[in-house]
């Protein structure tokens, strides 16, 4: 009897083994991201004629197969007025490499008496059972363009008043119903890592349905008007409306920087939440694309594959360009896998102005499960 029980261990034992594998596997996924090479038609300029400059933008598509591309842009002669002067515009296209279509604009001006009345700036887009909400960064000021083409001053008025909001419709043409308050405020607290201002919001839905915001903030431990640190903090709501519980610990913090980094985009996938975050090293005067991981969106690590792209982007054709900057990555996920991400870009022309692009680029991820 003793020998049959050995024996039936034995046979057991690895099949046990490989049960407690298979159910943790998601766990130990790790990706090695990178960029894919560029269509031409996914180099979007808003306008042939050049009109206005391109900054971030966001995709969804809808259940007919479109997809909805909002992106934020301002008049090009202004030079770099994002914080006074841009809007968030919509755009259509067949195909999530283009070419794009303007449509309308999805969020404009209304006002200066509104939080967000003067300027919305860095939309993410998600559709949430059957609703379309539009997450982005309002503010409202004094209304002053700062600098010049060749030169960006910032605006501290609306830089200091910068607020986090989402706007809502039942469909993507709109209309957007936006709140009279901000979905994620300043905190009254000055001690407080959020208590300037609050920008660049980006959300994911959990695992138990709840929903995981990680957002750009900055203190008023340093003077003002600038302040700082500049950090990322997480908060957690049952709707995608809110409200949300925010937690004071850190994310992405590098410790002793002012700045580390901005721009996350946080989803769900393999049993993780995933991060793709600008890294800023303004002792190296360097700026590339980085990857986190985290196990229950607050707790986030560096992944074993740290580095997902630097400056250089290689187009169809096998060209390579070295670009000024490429930030505000917004990945596009076709049944929760991540296929595309969206970057703001840029270079400098012969007259020394910026003229700014959006790229939507195939992400090459290679998955490396560990083992026992």
């Amino acid at each position: 009897m003793r020998n049959l029980i050995f024996f039936f261990l034995l046979i057991i034992s690895p099949f046990t083994l490989y049960l407690i594998a298979g159910n943790n596997s998601s766990k130990d996924v790790s990706y090695k991201i990178s960029l894919g090479k560029v269509y031409h038609t996914a180099i979007f300029h808003d306008s042939p004629h050049g009109m206005y400059s391109v900054w971030g933008a966001s995709v969804v598509q809808d259940d007919d197969g479109l997809f909805h591309m909002y992106y934020s842009r301002w008049p090009k002669h202004l030079g770099w007025a994002w914080l006074t002067d841009s809007e968030i515009a919509h755009a259509v296209s067949e195909s999530i490499t283009g070419p794009w279509r303007f449509v309308d604009v999805a969020l404009k001006r209304r006002g200066k008496e509104f939080w967000d009345g003067w300027c919305t700036h860095n939309p993410t887009i998600h559709k949430f059972d059957g609703k379309y909400y539009l997450y982005y960064m309002g503010n409202t000021g004094d209304g002053k363009v700062m600098g010049t083409p060749q030169k960006e001053v910032l605006n501290w008025s609306h830089r200091n008043n910068q607020r986090i909001g989402v706007a809502v419709s039942d469909s993507p043409y709109g209309p957007w119903m936006r709140s009279d308050k901000p979905l994620i405020d300043a905190s009254a607290n000055d001690d407080d890592y959020d208590c300037l201002m609050t920008s660049n919001p980006s959300l994911c839905q959990m695992p138990d349905g709840r929903y995981l915001m990680i957002y750009k903030a900055v203190g008023k431990k340093f003077p003002l008007p600038q302040g700082g640190p500049v950090v990322h903090l997480a908060a957690i709501s049952d709707s995608p409306t809110g409200p949300f519980k925010k937690f004071s610990k850190l994310v992405f913090h590098f410790e002793g920087e002012r700045f580390p980094a901005e721009d996350p985009y946080i989803w769900y996938q393999d049993g993780k939440f995933r991060a793709i975050v600008k890294r800023m090293e303004t002792a190296k005067n360097r700026c590339f694309l980085m990857q986190f991981e985290s196990d229950n969106g607050l707790d986030w690590k560096k992944s074993e594959h740290f580095i997902v792209s630097g400056l250089n982007v290689t187009f169809e054709d096998g060209s390579i360009v070295k670009l000024s900057h490429l930030e505000r990555p917004q990945v596009y996920l076709h049944n929760g896998e991540a296929g595309y991400i969206l970057c703001a870009a840029d270079s400098i022309d012969s007259n020394n102005v910026r003229q700014s692009f959006n790229l939507q680029i195939p992400l090459i991820i290679e998955k490396n499960v560990s083992t026992f």
